[in-house]
């Protein structure tokens, strides 16, 4: 199930193991400049995990909205990290309405915030286990308070807060034999894109783990942190905005810069003016 991945215009990039997403080709996909986004809703998405927990499968799930796809269009080894996953959930609207477009009529929002509670309680009736990791100090272990009280049943073994640049040697040491010791079933990964995606691309074979999740800011949402948005401003494709309103200095670039990207990018692709590759 792994393929080695290289990127073509930079033969000196890092050589990275990752699962062919192809092994599940009973799920669609959409194309959206050339990221294999799968054509799944929620009920789907957690089905999906739920099975691939008990068969022992092993991957890990991309949440991937306009910024990780605007990212793919900048590195080509980012954009097989995203195609050869396990699952490419289609996160926010933008997403949604391509794979609508191209025929998915039941293609829904699956995003970080929303995934994790809808697995976390499928989890406390199949038993399966969870290890956090991301966020800034404490904010792990926060998490884990917030879920449990939520979820009295859901199974929590371990959070690890890593510092914010790549693991030592004896970080990546430690971490290791944590996650050999208590053995998750789900290895959640709460930092930002494409850093989480790298990271579970890099660490699927080294952790003893199942299935690893890139959630990005799911941590800071279910800890308070940051404010969710309400439905109606999901479903109308503006929780971007509503980011940018609570953290201007930090995301008005990718906002600012990337949504009118995308929706050039996208609009050569529909009028078959680009090709950003095919599934």
């Amino acid at each position: 199930m792994t393929d080695i991945i290289e990127d073509a215009e930079q033969k000196q990039a890092p050589v990275l193991l990752v699962p062919r997403s192809s092994d599940y080709p009973e799920i669609s996909r959409a194309n959206v400049l050339g990221v294999r986004v799968h054509a799944i809703s929620m009920h789907r998405a957690v089905q999906f995990l739920d099975s691939a927990i008990a068969a022992g499968n092993k991957g890990y799930v991309c949440v991937t909205g306009v910024h990780g796809v605007i990212e793919a269009q900048k590195d080509p080894t980012f954009k097989a990290v995203l195609n050869r996953c396990l699952l490419t959930t289609p996160d926010g609207m933008p997403m949604v309405w391509v794979g609508r477009a191209q025929g998915h009529a039941h293609m829904g929002r699956v995003c970080g915030p929303d995934l994790l509670p809808a697995v976390c309680a499928m989890s406390s009736k199949k038993g399966y286990t969870q290890f956090f990791y991301g966020g800034a100090e404490g904010v792990a272990q926060e998490l884990e308070r917030v879920l449990t009280r939520r979820f009295p049943e859901l199974k929590i073994v371990g959070t690890y807060t890593p510092p914010f640049r790549p693991l030592s040697g004896e970080e990546e040491a430690e971490l290791v034999h944590l996650v050999a010791t208590v053995k998750p079933h789900i290895f959640w990964v709460g930092l930002s894109t494409p850093k989480q995606e790298r990271f579970m691309a890099e660490y699927i074979q080294k952790l003893d783990t199942r299935v690893m999740v890139g959630v990005g800011a799911a941590f800071d949402f279910h800890t308070g942190k940051i404010q969710d948005s309400p439905d109606w401003i999901k479903n109308a494709g503006l929780q971007w905005l509503h980011r940018l309103y609570q953290e201007p200095t930090r995301l008005w670039k990718r906002y600012l810069v990337n949504n009118p990207q995308f929706l050039a990018k996208i609009t050569l692709q529909f009028l078959g003016l680009k090709d950003y590759g095919t599934l």
